[in-house]
């Protein structure tokens, strides 16, 4: 075992294995509300977002928020916000999750041309700052608290 595991394991970190893409982020599984899906963990993105296409997928909540999202080549996009949500990674699993909805299809497109499944929304920095994130890039996997 490295080192780093062993120290986050013993400070009861929990370990989440990574995919990397060829367009260089990495992927996860994850159930939110018990389904299901794939995202990428973007430190880029201020916050967990999922796209407007999966909320009936996941069982979200939604209600209008004025927030305009921007990123990956898009600006000015219309959100909406769903509150309290379950975040579950095999094991470990958070309560009241905020998601972002907007639409990902830019994400998916660009995703879509090197090869590369679609995917269901991103978790951002919002969740690796409160979650106290540690990714390890070298064994590609990240640790949660």
């Amino acid at each position: 075992m490295t080192q780093l595991r062993g120290f986050l394991e013993a400070k009861n970190y929990f370990r989440i294995p990574l995919r990397k893409l060829a367009t260089g982020h990495y992927k996860l599984s994850a159930k939110v509300n018990g389904v299901k899906g794939d995202f990428i963990l973007d430190t880029g993105a201020s916050t967990s977002c999922i796209g407007f296409k999966s909320t009936t997928h996941f069982h979200l909540l939604s209600e209008e928020s004025k927030i305009k999202a921007a990123g990956a080549g898009a600006i000015g996009m219309d959100t909406r916000i769903s509150r309290n949500n379950k975040l579950s990674i095999d094991n470990w699993h958070v309560k009241g999750m905020d998601f972002v909805l907007f639409d990902l299809g830019h994400i998916n497109e660009a995703l879509m041309q090197t090869d590369e499944q679609t995917i269901h929304g991103i978790i951002g920095a919002d969740f690796l700052k409160l979650r106290r994130g540690v990714i390890d890039y070298g064994r590609n996997c990240l640790y949660v608290k």
